[in-house]
């Protein structure tokens, strides 16, 4: 069936429609503030035989959906073993080893049958806020295996034919501190689910099913051809870059993330087989994981093509098994995110070697994943997880975002009316952190600080970061961002983590202190570039102190706060000879 472009369009909005309603229902209906305000979830439509994208969300988060992929396979893989699919059946799981990411992240498949057969599958995924293990929140730093990170459920059905399975919802809630919230995310995902087959069912009666089949065939083989023609631009060879994680939390020593990225004509080899093995500590993932990390690195820099599997049917992955970057149960994954944010980092740098118009440098890269928790006056038990944001990179267009959230994602940082609201707890300090965007003739996006006050008797703290040894790079000749540092009061003083970005357990009475400092975005260029005005205004909006300008920038700020173009003339041409 030949489709002409104004339907192909019509129907490209209107299935991406769905996915959106599908989100905006989970964002408005979870209990927990993580999903409701974090938009740390995100819903899909799938591809009914391979279970591969085909139309994502645009208000998820991307690398939830680029993994669902997986999720949507193993359900299909699993549902052959067991007599097929049947119209009703919704099925649930968080197995990260099937599935992708941790264990926080539960994950519903839902059939849309059309006459008898399944036409696709609707997924949804969400964080929810505890599911066990020994961290309230579940980001455990100390975890050496996977039974210490959470409950761990494979592909189940929580609808059979229809028929809900309460004693599946039994058992997911004995194993959480906070059953409530999971009940109320659970019957979000639930819901969207839900609305997602009611407005796909009036799609396909409006148009028809084979037009709409038609349509997302279309959409992907477009993708593939548009990823094809934009590797093709890219001058063929093999370019290496490498970035570091600080730990994995049981041992200090750095891990490797190594990427040799090999263009051959319209095929991209990503090989990341110099990484390091598999390591004791939370910081693994799993191959799904990093292809889905990879798949949102491209879209990062190939802005145009559309959102769906074609982006990956050109390129071909070398991961090593058991690497890092592609460990088996039981090995912990709970910190994935500051893995794949190391991944979208050693893409960006091989990227800038040979395209460096598309580049962008690297972004703050740790979530920061912080928990505390605790008891309250009556004896109810309290878990706040939140993230938080930082400095983006600079690129060939400008600076680099101030305070945004990681580039995995499309959520935002919970607003601190939000959590004071919510917990126990105070922000004395919410700020632009000054001089943390890396130095460059486009200066990289700002950290931020934050300040928390216990108003508790007493919490236990966690802490899941990274960047605290290695910061984010420039490109182009740019400058690194600040490192990220994390302060916490107790009786004898304060102190900081002696793994510099992750600790477990530390506990906290009434009145004392957390300071969260996070790194800045890297810069694009060599800073002598910077329009000497430029540096001017950072200085009058406190984005740079003025100890930096003229170190860092070549630029003389005179006593009225203008440039004396004349001293900085000079003062550049002196650092240039040198």
């Amino acid at each position: 069936m030949t489709i002409d472009p104004v339907t192909l369009a019509i129907l490209k909005g209107r299935l991406e429609q769905i996915a959106d309603e599908m989100d905006a229902t989970l964002f408005r209906s979870a209990f927990n503030p993580i999903i409701a305000e974090a938009h740390d979830a995100s819903h899909g439509i799938y591809d009914a035989k391979t279970g591969d994208t085909l139309v994502q969300g645009k208000s998820g988060l991307p690398i939830f959906v680029g993994v669902m992929a997986f999720a949507v396979k193993a359900v299909i893989e699993k549902a052959a073993k067991q007599g097929g699919v049947h119209e009703g059946d919704v099925w649930i799981f968080n197995d990260p080893y099937d599935g992708g990411t941790h264990l926080s992240d539960f994950r519903l498949v839902k059939p849309v049958f059309r006459d008898g057969e399944v036409f696709c599958y609707l997924a949804s995924v969400g964080h929810w806020h505890d599911v066990g293990g020994n961290v309230p929140g579940n980001y455990n730093p100390a975890a050496t295996e996977c039974f210490q990170e959470g409950m761990l459920i494979p592909p189940v059905k929580l609808y059979d034919r229809g028929e809900f399975r309460q004693d599946i919802v039994d058992i997911l809630s004995s194993n959480s501190r906070l059953p409530l919230s999971l009940y109320g995310d659970l019957n979000g995902q639930i819901n969207a689910l839900q609305l997602g087959e009611k407005r796909m069912n009036a799609l396909l009666d409006e148009y028809g099913d084979a037009r709409v089949a038609d349509c997302m065939g279309e959409l992907t083989a477009r993708a593939a051809q548009m990823m094809r023609a934009q590797i093709s631009n890219l001058p063929s060879g093999t370019v290496s870059a490498e970035d570091f994680l600080d730990n994995d939390g049981i041992n200090d020593e750095p891990l490797k993330i190594a990427l040799d990225l090999i263009i051959d004509g319209d095929r991209m080899v990503m090989d990341f087989s110099r990484s390091s093995p598999a390591c004791a500590g939370p910081v693994n993932i799993s191959r799904a994981t990093t292809i889905a990390a990879c798949y949102v690195a491209l879209k990062h820099i190939f802005g145009d093509v559309p959102a769906n599997a074609g982006v990956l049917e050109p390129v071909e992955f070398r991961i090593d098994e058991d690497s890092l970057l592609s460990v088996r149960a039981p090995k912990p994954v709970g910190g994935y995110t500051e893995t794949i944010l190391r991944l979208i980092d050693v893409v960006f740098q091989a990227v800038a070697q040979i395209a460096p118009e598309l580049a962008m440098a690297c972004a703050y890269g740790t979530i920061n994943a912080l928990s505390l928790a605790g008891h309250r006056g009556n004896g109810q038990r309290w878990v706040m997880f939140s993230f938080f944001g930082g400095g983006h990179g600079a690129h060939g267009a400008g600076d680099g975002l101030n305070h945004g959230n990681a580039p995995i994602s499309t959520a935002t940082i919970p607003p601190l009316e939000i959590l004071e609201a919510a917990y126990p707890v105070r922000f004395t300090q919410w700020a632009l952190r000054p001089d943390s965007g890396g130095a460059g003739e486009f200066r990289g996006g700002l950290g931020a600080v934050y300040e928390i006050e216990l108003l508790e008797k007493q919490a236990d703290v966690f802490l899941f970061g990274e960047r605290g040894r290695f910061a984010p790079p420039g490109v182009v000749g740019g400058g690194a961002g600040a490192l990220n540092t994390f302060h916490y009061q107790q009786a004898d003083g304060e102190h900081v983590p002696p793994m510099a970005s992750k600790i477990v357990g530390v506990h906290i009475d009434r009145g004392q202190k957390l300071r969260l400092e996070t790194p800045g975005g890297g810069g694009y260029g060599h800073a002598f570039e910077r329009n000497p005005e430029s540096v001017a205004r950072d200085l009058r909006l406190g984005y740079i102190t003025a100890e930096h300008t003229e170190a860092d920038y070549g630029v003389v700020i005179g006593p009225d706060g203008s440039v004396d173009d004349a001293a900085t003339r000079d003062l550049r041409a002196r650092e240039t000879a040198q």
